[in-house]
């Protein structure tokens, strides 16, 4: 079993939360009206739902505390080995980092 650090309530089980995905996706922005910027735009919302990178290694996620605060979190977890190394606010501005270097927040620290 995981153990998710929330920023709110502080260390919890993974059963208490819900995986919502990937938190480094952004929304496509909005174009103007007409034909080709219409069909440039379906091309990208298409890309934004369907075609994701199945990353192996270290990836930011969005994770719902749903049994908990019902807080929306940021989680850098490692997929491979499942290692958390840190969580932070929903609000705030998070890059993965380094595998070598423990992020702020991670447990153990």
């Amino acid at each position: 079993m995981l153990l998710i650090p929330c920023p709110y309530c502080g260390p919890r089980a993974q059963t208490e939360f819900d995986y919502r995905g990937d938190a480094s996706v952004l929304r496509p922005e909005q174009h103007d009206s007409g034909a080709d910027a219409t069909a440039e735009a379906a091309q990208q919302w298409l890309d934004h739902i369907y075609l994701r990178d199945n990353t192996r290694g270290e990836h930011l996620e969005w994770w719902q505390h749903s049994s908990g605060c019902r807080a929306w979190i940021k989680v850098q977890r490692n997929t491979a080995t499942h290692q958390i190394l840190g969580a932070w606010r929903a609000t705030e501005t998070v890059t993965v980092q380094s595998p070598t270097k423990p992020m702020p927040g991670a447990l153990g620290e």
